[in-house]
């Protein structure tokens, strides 16, 4: 190789360098993080936080629906999020999910995980579930077939279409039927079970997917007293396996969940109004003044 095409080599090589720096470390507007690539079913925990918002703002049509939001939740927690209507609880885990993109701010699933690098698919894969208000089940199917439907599994045309239940996943389904209190009704139809139960076959559908983090959108809205008694048993029974965020607007709901020790988190025009025990944060006048009432 001639000095002249070695210096013409160096010179490309230098060129290619700068332009990577300026373009190839930036996610949209924000910095490049230090996240290492996400793998499904791995979420590193060891600071003892399952997820991590900081500093979260997102806007819509110059509303600030977000405004430096800062929350975090340990693996296992379940953590109940209340707030007036408008206070940004449904954005914040369209956020979460990869719906909406925040116009600021980092959120991280785990230490290593960013998730405003991935899409609702990924996002799904990495391990978190979430569930609507409204049930969404396939209402001609049996249950059996939904949470088999929902199974953790390959999806593509080939393996679907030779798929069979192997023993663990049998024992897996049974184990869901019996959490989620539908054991009785395995081959009922779907559109036949009552509000309620609809809601459980959903969560259970979650459930079969293995979400490390599982969110819940007004989970008992509609539900008769019985089966809102039963749904906080049955996420008393989920906390501690699984990391668990409940926005509700049912009290009564939200201290049997609670108890006298978990935490609960008061949104309010987009940010944290206030945080703690149950009791404290009925207490607290700012609370009282925008959401509670007297």
């Amino acid at each position: 190789m001639t000095p002249d095409l070695m210096e013409e080599g160096a010179l490309r090589a230098e060129t290619y360098t700068r332009q990577r720096a300026e373009i190839g470390t930036a996610s949209g507007d924000r910095a490049a993080s230090y996240a290492r690539p996400a793998v499904a079913g791995e979420v590193d925990v060891t600071h003892g936080r399952i997820l991590y918002l900081e500093d979260v703002s997102v806007s819509f049509d110059g509303f600030k629906a977000i405004k430096g939001l800062n929350l975090d939740i340990a693996p296992g927690e379940l953590r109940c999020i209340i707030g007036p209507n408008g206070a940004g609880k449904t954005t914040m885990m369209d956020i979460i999910t990869g719906k909406t993109r925040p116009d600021s701010g980092t959120v991280f699933f785990g230490s290593t995980i960013d998730l405003l690098r991935h899409n609702e698919p990924e996002i799904a894969a990495l391990g978190i579930g979430r569930k609507f208000q409204k049930p969404t089940v396939f209402e001609d199917l049996t249950v059996f077939e939904n949470l088999e439907l929902a199974l953790k599994t390959d999806k593509r045309v080939r393996p679907s279409m030779f798929f069979q239940l192997d023993s663990a996943q049998r024992d897996r389904l049974a184990e869901v039927l019996h959490t989620i209190h539908l054991a009785p009704h395995v081959r009922r139809q779907a559109g036949l079970l009552s509000h309620g139960q609809k809601q459980w076959l959903e969560i259970g559908m979650l459930l079969m997917q293995e979400p490390k983090l599982m969110l819940l959108d007004e989970p008992v809205a509609g539900m008769t007293d019985e089966e809102t008694a039963r749904t906080a048993e049955l996420f008393l029974t989920l906390k501690g396996k699984h990391s668990l965020m409940v926005v509700e607007h049912d009290m009564h709901f939200i201290r049997a969940i609670a108890g006298d020790t978990g935490t609960v988190t008061v949104l309010a025009e987009g940010s944290v109004l206030a945080q703690g025990p149950l009791d404290k944060v009925q207490a607290d006048e700012r609370v009282i003044e925008v959401y509670l009432g007297r």
